[in-house]
């Protein structure tokens, strides 16, 4: 064990060596290695802000109905039966909410209290929210929209309208996004390992002389090949490194303009960095991939200078 220690280290510290030799074309690739990681990274980076948000939302068929201002209390309560019958659900959810809790909500969430004091009456009527199961069999046989319109027809109903579509089409959005991501990263991540291949196709070149006479002392295959593996490695390392910092760095001003934004609808979201599992994640890929091409190119230019 102790020996393979030692030649894994050995190892190391000749990729180190070489790296040394020539730090300004080491360099030159990690940063060209990093500008392609850096777009899938910052993808992530963003889902992964987002994520929480969309988990938190229901995409269950929701119904906001309004009562008439000037519908008596009595009657409003009493048309909770007559939309069960609607629904055509036992499991849906109707959910009264009197004009005066209405308001209160409104005052605690939109931090416009002072200007709703000023109003004198309340302007809010009572109103409904129906909570339909997205997964209930007479659900989707019946179209909300088509529900939504019944209950208009109700005595004493304003307005009636769907208030989970747009959930839905976010849902849709995100998944779209998600695709496009993996197939952004499978493209770069080839990518990167053409760099890499190159790299090191162009280290190989310079040091045939060197293997074939470590091949002529009796060196083997595999104590030949695991420099350029480390080598390969260390650039996939470094890249991944700096272009999660890249994109660590982007979020200041992007938080920044997503401040003033968010402050309109009365939110302080911000963009956070991956946690550091992730971040771990993605530099072990980022290794992997320059791994990948150090073992292709290996494969195919050793067995030409053998």
């Amino acid at each position: 064990m102790r020996g393979w220690f030692r030649q894994h280290r050995f190892a190391l510290g000749s990729a180190l060596i070489h790296l040394r030799k020539s730090p300004s074309g080491f360099l030159l690739n990690v940063v060209v290695v990093a500008i392609a990681l850096s777009l899938p990274f910052a993808g992530l980076t963003m889902l992964d802000n987002v994520r929480p948000m969309s988990e938190q939302m229901s995409v269950d068929p929701e119904i906001s109905v309004f009562m008439k201002i000037n519908t008596p209390r009595e009657q409003a309560t009493s048309l909770a039966g007559e939309m069960r019958k609607i629904v055509h659900d036992a499991k849906a959810k109707i959910v009264f909410i009197p004009r005066e809790d209405a308001l209160e909500s409104l005052k605690s969430k939109s931090g416009l209290a002072d200007v709703l004091n000023t109003l004198g009456d309340n302007p809010l009527p009572d109103s409904y929210v129906l909570k339909l199961n997205a997964f209930n069999s007479a659900t989707e046989a019946q179209d909300v929209d088509a529900v939504a319109e019944q209950l208009r027809q109700l005595p004493g109903v304003e307005s009636a309208q769907v208030d989970s579509a747009w959930v839905k089409r976010l849902a849709a959005l995100l998944g779209v996004l998600r695709l496009v991501l993996l197939l952004l990263a499978i493209t770069l991540g080839v990518a990167v390992i053409a760099v890499v291949f190159n790299t090191i196709r162009l280290q190989v070149m310079t040091q045939r002389d060197e293997i074939s006479i470590s091949k002529l002392i009796g060196a083997t295959d595999t104590f030949i090949h695991r420099p350029f593996y480390y080598t390969g490695a260390l650039l996939g390392l470094c890249a991944g490194a700096l272009a999660l910092g890249a994109v660590a760095l982007a979020l200041q001003p992007l938080n920044t303009a997503i401040a003033e934004f968010a402050r309109l609808y009365a939110s302080e979201f911000q963009l956070v960095p991956l946690a550091p599992l992730p971040m771990a994640g993605l530099l072990a890929v980022s290794a992997g991939l320059g791994l990948i091409g150090a073992f292709l190119c290996v494969q195919r230019h050793l067995a030409r200078v053998n």
